[in-house]
């Protein structure tokens, strides 16, 4: 019964994150970024820590299918971050009888974590030491790799934001209402 249980929850998860993906995509980085850490983070919170690795790791890979992530390379690095705020959120958030300072606090450090992940991962070592070689052999072109730091900067930490903060006001009435079913 647990088995079915954390396919079905996984399963209804990742629907929602190709769902949301594609509704949001018109919508720019800001919307569908903070919708897909909403997702990530409520996954977690609710289904376990497996479950929000097993999103955290087929996300990236939906918004390259969607045509979201603009540039493959990207897609190990958007797993790691992703990895990198779920499980943060596990660990400190998802704790049972974690205080209202302690998931505040969790959801703070998985959000910055996840957006130095992504950083140090294509900002300077794609984008950085990397660069060269990737040009010189064609593997990216020029215009995509000064776009890369924009993408990969800021904007991470903002939607980690406001995705996980989102999450902390759904999860309680979510939790809620699955145990009343």
């Amino acid at each position: 019964m647990k088995k079915v249980r954390w396919i079905t929850q996984t399963a209804v998860m990742l629907a929602l994150l190709v769902a949301l993906q594609a509704a949001t995509k018109p919508f720019g980085q800001l919307v569908t970024g903070s919708c897909v850490n909403a997702v990530l983070a409520v996954t977690v919170l609710v289904a376990g820590l497996s479950s929000g690795v097993v999103v955290a790791l087929v996300s990236p890979v939906m918004a390259y299918l969607l045509g979201i992530a603009a540039q493959i390379l990207t897609v190990p690095a958007i797993m790691a971050g992703n990895t990198v705020f779920v499980v943060m959120l596990h660990y400190i958030t998802g704790a049972p009888g974690a205080a209202p300072g302690q998931r505040i606090a969790g959801w703070l450090l998985a959000a910055v974590a996840k957006f130095a992940a992504l950083y140090l991962i294509v900002v300077k070592l794609i984008c950085g030491v990397l660069a060269e070689g990737l040009l010189a052999n064609g593997v990216m072109k020029e215009p995509m790799l000064k776009a890369l730091p924009a993408t990969f900067s800021w904007p991470q930490l903002i939607t980690a934001l406001i995705g996980g903060g989102l999450a902390l006001v759904i999860v309680p009435a979510l939790k809620k209402a699955l145990r009343r079913s």
